[in-house]
């Protein structure tokens, strides 16, 4: 059943895809959905897609001719106008170092091939859900830590911080929780949700991200790490 999409405007996805039996399934399905589509058949081409009109979210094929998909993640990552840009990887490689290589890119999300189409779409939802800022709350603040949610703006000590989304939701998640421990399996189902499977994994390179996010070389580093328990927005230095 399609999500509820028709009040607001269509949510853009550009599939970069060089299977065209693939490309055309995935078209479908998304339009099925309520979604717009646009597609890329490599690297440069979803560059120069994405420099023209920034989709709402990329379905990003690792191996792709030319440019690979982990080159393009980086490159889109580097632009101050896409570091933010919701971005799912699918791959053929199976190993967990590659899942891995991914996430560290930039990528927010992955998915293997062959896949469930469902599985697919429920990320795709989960992973909108996270970046479009819909929810209208207030600001939350930790020591110099400031989530302005309403302008969906982190600041700390007054230097803009600039996260991806599902850095933002760890974030935001951490900051109404300051001080509590939370374990992977309880960040999982609040930020990714509990109908999508997603590695423990997956939890420690996004706390990596968010750490180099947000503190500075001089900064203390306000994400602490529980031996055997897992994270909290918690300092060494009270």
């Amino acid at each position: 059943m399609a999500e509820a999409y028709a009040t607001l405007a269509k949510p853009t996805i550009l599939v970069v895809e060089d299977e065209a039996p693939l490309l055309t399934l995935l078209r479908y399905n998304l339009e099925k959905q309520g979604f717009r589509v646009e597609e890329a058949a490599d690297g440069q081409e979803a560059l120069l897609r994405v420099a023209e009109a920034r989709p709402d979210l990329v379905l990003l094929d690792w191996m792709l001719p030319a440019l690979s998909g982990i080159e393009v993640c980086r490159q889109l990552r580097r632009r101050p106008g896409t570091r933010d840009l919701p971005i799912i990887m699918v791959t053929a490689r199976t190993e967990d170092q590659d899942a891995v290589r991914a996430l560290d890119t930039g990528a927010d999300d992955y998915i293997a091939k062959p896949f469930v189409m469902e599985a697919l779409l429920a990320r795709i939802r989960a992973l909108l859900r996270r970046s479009s800022g819909v929810a209208v709350k207030g600001t939350l603040t930790y020591r110099d830590l400031t989530m302005d949610q309403d302008a969906h703006r982190v600041s700390r000590g007054g230097r803009a911080l600039h996260l991806g989304p599902t850095e933002y939701r760890l974030m935001e998640f951490f900051l109404s929780h300051p001080g509590r421990v939370f374990t992977r399996e309880q960040l999982l189902d609040a930020v990714w949700g509990r109908d999508i499977h997603v590695e423990p994994r997956t939890v420690d390179v996004h706390i990596r991200r968010l750490r180099k996010a947000i503190n500075a070389d001089h900064e203390p580093d306000l994400i602490r790490t529980v031996r055997s328990a897992g994270y909290a927005l918690d300092s060494e230095d009270h």
